[in-house]
């Protein structure tokens, strides 16, 4: 059957794939009210009927738009007509920091809170074939290697949620006519036509392409095709560079360049293992650009040192290039007014056991690394001590187990797994 006989077969087919290899218990939906994200919520629930799971519906109100109202009603409105749960999350941006960035953010973290308390273990995002080719072409301007400029994972783990993208085959003239045959509202954004934001810009940029038959489908395909050359590249990483990196309490020892009998293991490879170990010590969703991790290699063959994503890369060892290997730990101002309580875990990945008490916090050690008398012995640099997890009751140090005063208490780095995981789930 074509395409063009039943397109809601194909769309149907196409969209709930995923599903043949693992049903969810209960699918999210995250649901703005817009085309694509009206189409994703239609065709999940056409799923959730179809093989017997519950579908719950999510909408975050950003509070930037005075249109927002109308499409969060929109989407009640819809989700009641098929008896659907629906909730709406709040978000306030602090004026500081880059919006759009901030926003991408506060979405993913508030939607996987929502996922967890109402036992969604899986959430679906509305992204289009479109999304893949207009994000090819902003990472395109902005230089990106193999990473940035590979299609968009269909399935993903973050903030401790699965997520999936079950639309990416697609584009969004398909899905408005989709929506259109079966008489489904959406709602229009203005600022989808507005030039200021980037995204607008990459779209204007994609139909100026159109003369040289590049339409959006020719995009994903060539993003398809550099995410086969990116799998291929992490397999061999894989293979043959993470045996060459030592974990040792939190920080990350890597080398410079890795001579083999063969030869050298080419760059690329090195700069992928430290994009890695960057987003596992730092926390990032995302790996640095092209042209910080450029800056990254000029500071370390100049200066032996440098600053990038939260942390810091210092020589250990080594005068020769090839010989250098270079120690990755969490700077102190980047975690310095990061605090918690001691059962959760500390900058994302530090968990602390031992006397647990609702007075105490876990915040940076800090200078108050020279009341700890033994840090000398842990054989833990002093860079590393500052920004490791120390536990307070007020202005008292209680415990830095990092630096040799445990007082019962112990820290692991395996809220992100340990590196060896974190490398292998990527």
């Amino acid at each position: 059957m074509s395409e063009d006989e039943n397109p809601d077969e194909m769309l149907r087919y196409f969209s709930g794939s995923g599903f043949a290899l693992k049903k969810p218990k209960k699918l999210g939906v995250a649901v703005s009210g817009g085309g694509d994200s009206m189409a994703c919520l239609d065709l999940m629930i056409w799923h959730g009927r179809d093989l017997g799971f519950p579908v719950e519906a999510v909408t975050l109100d950003h509070g930037l738009r005075p249109e927002a109202g109308d499409e969060i009603a929109l989407v009640a409105a819809y989700c009641a007509e098929w008896n659907v749960p629906h909730s709406v999350l709040t978000w306030a941006w602090d004026g500081s920091g880059n919006l759009q960035s901030k926003a991408s953010n506060a979405r993913y973290r508030l939607i996987g809170e929502w996922a967890k308390q109402c036992g969604a273990d899986l959430v679906a995002l509305g992204h289009t074939q479109d999304d893949v080719a207009e994000t090819f072409l902003m990472r395109l301007a902005r230089q990106s290697g193999i990473d940035g400029l590979a299609h968009m994972e269909r399935s993903f783990e973050r903030e401790g949620v699965d997520w999936t993208r079950p639309l990416l085959s697609f584009g969004r003239a398909k899905l408005r006519s989709y929506l259109k045959r079966h008489e489904v509202e959406w709602a229009e954004d203005p600022s989808n036509n507005d030039p200021k934001f980037e995204r607008v810009r990459a779209r204007q940029v994609l139909e100026a392409l159109e003369p040289l038959e590049i339409d959006a489908d020719v995009l994903a395909s060539v993003a398809h095709n550099l995410w086969l050359a990116k799998s291929s590249l992490d397999l061999v990483l894989r293979a043959s560079v993470f045996k060459y990196v030592v974990e040792d309490r939190g920080d990350l020892i890597v080398p410079g360049e890795i001579p083999e009998k063969d030869g050298f293991i080419p760059p690329e490879l090195i700069y992928r293992l430290r994009r890695v170990a960057i987003r596992w010590v730092g926390g990032a969703n995302y790996a640095p650009r092209s042209k910080a991790m450029f800056e990254l290699e000029d500071g370390l063959r100049e200066k032996g040192m440098h600053t990038l994503g939260g942390c810091i890369f210092r020589m250990v060892e080594g005068k020769k290039i090839y010989e250098r290997r270079f120690r990755i730990t969490r700077e102190y101002n980047a975690v310095r007014n990061v605090v918690s309580s001691t059962d959760a875990p500390w900058d994302g990945r530090w968990v602390l056991e031992g006397p647990h008490d609702a007075e105490l916090q876990v915040r940076a050690l800090g200078d108050a690394v020279k009341n700890c008398q033994d840090w000398r012995d842990t054989g833990l640099p002093r860079q590393s001590l500052l920004a490791s997890p120390a536990i307070w009751r007020g202005d008292e140090l209680v415990a830095a187990p990092l630096a040799g005063l445990e007082n019962g208490w112990t820290a692991s780095a395996i809220g992100r797994g340990t590196f060896s995981q974190f490398l292998l789930s990527r």
